[in-house]
Order: structure tokens, then sequence, then C-alpha cells
């Protein structure tokens, strides 16, 4: 049994058990009696105290339960996505293992690494520079960059072969990241 159907047999028996749940009463209901239902309803505290959260994960589930959920089919489409993903998560139980005050270095914490550097446009866009009165066009690609037929590793190296001179690449071709949140 997966962790999706053990929750909702879960659910099942604590929405029985627990008619008088309604979905608008969670918006006057505080982070402790919020943390208090969650523990009822799927027997473990939630590791997220803020409310709004607990309110949302809550009344997503005594609806889904009351509408039957999501289909298997998207459940599974959903679980094939997350096993081709490629992130580095932290484990759940660490959480947890620092609420019960378990030194750090008796816990395992990673980060999220994307692979991709977040300023370069998705595949198949255009990158368009003026400089020196020529327009250079660019194309990204899943591995570098292509200009003027030939294929570079980085932007950096094809704003050398464009100038002549180094260049930082995301600079000279504007993608700096206070230009992304200006804009």
């Amino acid at each position: 049994m997966n962790s999706v159907d053990g929750q909702r047999k879960q659910m099942a028996k604590s929405t029985d058990t627990h008619p008088q749940i309604d979905v608008a009463r969670l918006a006057m209901t505080d982070a402790g009696e919020l943390q208090a239902l969650h523990r009822n309803l799927f027997g473990a505290e939630h590791a997220v105290s803020n409310a709004g959260h607990l309110r949302r994960k809550i009344a997503w589930h005594l609806q889904a339960f009351r509408d039957g959920g999501l289909p298997q089919s998207a459940i599974e489409y959903a679980q094939a996505i997350a096993r081709d993903a490629q992130l580095r998560v932290r484990i759940s139980e660490n959480a947890a293992r620092r609420r019960k005050a378990i030194p750090l270095d008796r816990t395992a914490t990673t980060a999220v690494i994307p692979e991709d550097d977040a300023r370069i446009p998705m595949p198949g866009a255009l990158l368009v520079r003026e400089f020196k009165d020529r327009t250079a066009v660019v194309k990204v690609l899943d591995d570098g960059f292509e200009y003027e037929g030939r294929r570079f590793r980085s932007l950096s190296a094809v704003a050398h072969a464009i100038t002549g001179t180094k260049w930082n690449g995301p600079v000279f071709f504007g993608l700096t990241r206070e230009k992304a949140l200006a804009s």
C-alpha cells in the first residue's frame, strides 16, 4: 500500500468519526487547534505549524475525500514526474528531528540544487544582442548555444566570439538577475 492510499484510509476513518469538520470553520481555527486536528486526521503533527498552510492542507484533504480526490491516472502521472525529477531534497524526518532537539550533526540535510542556470532561457529560445552595428542571434540548445552555425558550451564563449574580448555571457546578453527581477 502506498502512502496516498494510507492517507486516504486514515482520512476516511477520521472523517467518519469527525463528521462535524467543516471547511468553512477552518478559517476561524488557530494554529494549535489546526495542529491537533491534523494529528487527529493523519495520526501525526505536521512539520509546518503555519496556520494558513495547515488550513489549506486539511481543507484539500477533506474536499478530496468528500469528492473522491484525484483520479488514479493523475496520481500515477504525478508519481512518474516525481521519479524523473533530478532534485535533491531535505529528508522529511529532519524537521521532526530538529523539533525533538536532536543535534544537527546527527541529522542529514541537503539543499535543492537546480542543474541549470536559472538565468538562461529554455532550449529553443533566441538571444539577440546588438554589438558594433551588428545583430548577433544566439540559439539556446539543450547542451550549449549556437551562433553563426558554430556550437559553444557557454554564453561567455559566444560573447568572446562576438566581441573578441572576455565577457560574462549572461551580462553581455542582459540576462543578469537584477534585470530579470525588474521585468
